[in-house]
């Protein structure tokens, strides 16, 4: 609905890449809905995924020795991290939705995306225990997680070898984004698309952006472990 604001963390190397395309139709569909998009291209950010003493500007809490988890905290509380990542939470704080877009490497989210959540969700300003999970900070956010995979559909059922996708999405869904208070609407997954014909990941596309649609009429996923193991 108009009005809504909606962050894209993408993260691919190719723009002309099916990941490049679905990013892009959220774009095009979201705002022709009238939501305000923001995406951040975590590639052509060249954004940095490494957790150092360079996120904390000025002196450091404890300068004896380096804990990386309280100095992120402790900057946060004081306005003391660095540009790149107030830029982000920023853009998180604002946004109503979150969609990640990204390739699946290795049963994960690829590096640059995994160094965004480690450096972004910061303690007090994503969770502060006990403000965790449904009392994140992040409460009354939807989350979205749009991948591709190189296994095939049947690789990743309950009984194929990779075992079901779902078991996959645990540490991403439900210890990261619902971690921080965020509920996650269902995820979207194209299976294996450098083996299937060019007919094939057009539907793929269509069907991303029919889904997008009717996207805020959608319940989020039941957060317990339930979803994921059952």
């Amino acid at each position: 609905p108009p009005g809504r604001k909606v962050l894209i963390v993408y993260a691919h190397q190719e723009p002309k890449s099916l990941n490049g395309s679905l990013k892009r139709i959220a774009v095009e569909e979201l705002s022709k809905q009238g939501c305000s998009v923001t995406v951040s291209d975590l590639y052509a950010m060249q954004f940095e995924p490494r957790a150092t003493r360079n996120d904390i500007v000025g002196c450091l809490h404890n300068s004896e020795e380096f804990n990386y988890g309280m100095e992120a905290w402790e900057a946060y509380k004081r306005g003391g991290l660095s540009s790149d990542l107030i830029e982000e939470q920023k853009k998180v704080q604002e946004a109503d939705l979150l969609i990640f877009q990204f390739p699946l490497y290795w049963f994960s989210m690829p590096a640059i995306m995994k160094g965004w959540m480690d450096r972004v969700l910061v303690q007090g300003f994503a969770h502060e225990f006990p403000h965790c999970y449904d009392s994140g900070l992040l409460k009354n956010k939807l989350a979205l997680f749009s991948f591709t995979t190189g296994g095939s559909r049947e690789m990743y059922a309950e009984d194929g070898i990779s075992g079901d996708i779902r078991y996959l999405l645990w540490p991403m869904q439900h210890g990261i984004m619902h971690f921080c208070g965020v509920k996650v609407l269902a995820p979207h997954i194209c299976f294996a698309p450098e083996y299937v014909s060019e007919e094939k990941r057009q539907e793929m596309l269509i069907a991303w952006a029919q889904r997008l649609k009717t996207l805020w009429k959608e319940e989020p996923i039941n957060c317990s472990p339930e979803w994921y193991f059952k």
